[in-house]
């Protein structure tokens, strides 16, 4: 996975928040990216792209501190791992219905993060 230079940046000045956000940003491009891939029929880039969502969410899920979030974290790593499953799934299977469900749990994710503030996990974490 290549990142140009303005990407670079913005990952190395990132604060906390902002880095999830990025993550998620890179875990919807990929499974849309994924989807596209299925739809014309290359599967090799399908699988490419698959693999990228399952290493970001992979890295997401090594990311929640269980022991602050508590109850919270462990439901969002339990999340994390059903996505992976239906990523799995969808690579054996070559469906889109998975990829889809997917999507769409990512974009609620990220809706939620856009919401979130240092100051917010500060908070958490006092």
């Amino acid at each position: 996975m290549s990142i140009n230079r303005y990407e670079e940046n913005r990952i190395l000045s990132a604060n906390p928040v902002e880095l999830v956000q990025i993550l998620y940003d890179a875990a919807v491009r990929a499974v849309e990216e994924a989807r596209e891939h299925l739809r014309t029929g290359d599967i090799s880039g399908r699988s490419r792209e698959i693999s990228k969502a399952q290493m970001i969410l992979v890295e997401l899920s090594n990311s929640v501190d269980c022991v602050k979030g508590g109850e919270y974290g462990e439901r969002l790593v339990g999340l994390y791992y059903y996505m992976l499953s239906r990523l799995v799934e969808s690579n054996i299977e070559q469906a889109d219905g998975p990829l889809a469900e997917v999507v769409g749990l990512l974009n609620t994710l990220q809706d939620g993060w856009s919401h979130v503030t240092v100051a917010d996990l500060e908070v958490v974490t006092a």
